[in-house]
């Protein structure tokens, strides 16, 4: 008997260290195209900002969920923000109700000119169970 309890209880205890909780946390995509003429400059020319309207990402969502963007340029392969392509440096912030893209030169000194292209942004909205 005393055999069949040293058997039996590192298989129970390797059976309950195999047991885990398993938290699914859905996340959700937005695909939104910035057209040339929404790109806007306070500063001459220095940073180019163009705000995304965002409703799903309210107070709470804006202190604990988790905002990804990625940009494509047009040939449907996307980059993960913050990126620098082409001399400019690619950027972004949240807040509530918005994701808003920046555009700087990247040694952060020069004029650039905004994107003549549609550029399409994926933004990928991870709650958080906090």
């Amino acid at each position: 008997m005393k055999k069949i309890g040293l058997f039996i209880l590192p298989l129970l205890l390797l059976i309950s260290a195999c047991e885990t909780n398993e938290y699914v946390v859905p996340n959700r995509t937005v695909v939104v195209n910035i057209q040339p003429g929404e790109w806007r400059s306070v500063d001459g020319g220095i940073n180019y900002t163009a705000p995304i309207d965002m409703p799903e990402i309210d107070d709470y969502f804006n202190e604990r969920g988790g905002v990804l963007a990625y940009l494509s340029l047009g040939d449907r392969t996307y980059e993960a923000l913050p990126q620098v392509y082409g001399g400019i440096a690619y950027n972004y912030i949240t807040r509530p109700g918005q994701v808003v893209l920046e555009l700087q030169s990247s040694d952060g000194q020069g004029r650039i000119s905004p994107p003549a292209n549609v550029i399409t942004v994926k933004i990928v909205l991870i709650d958080s169970e906090y």
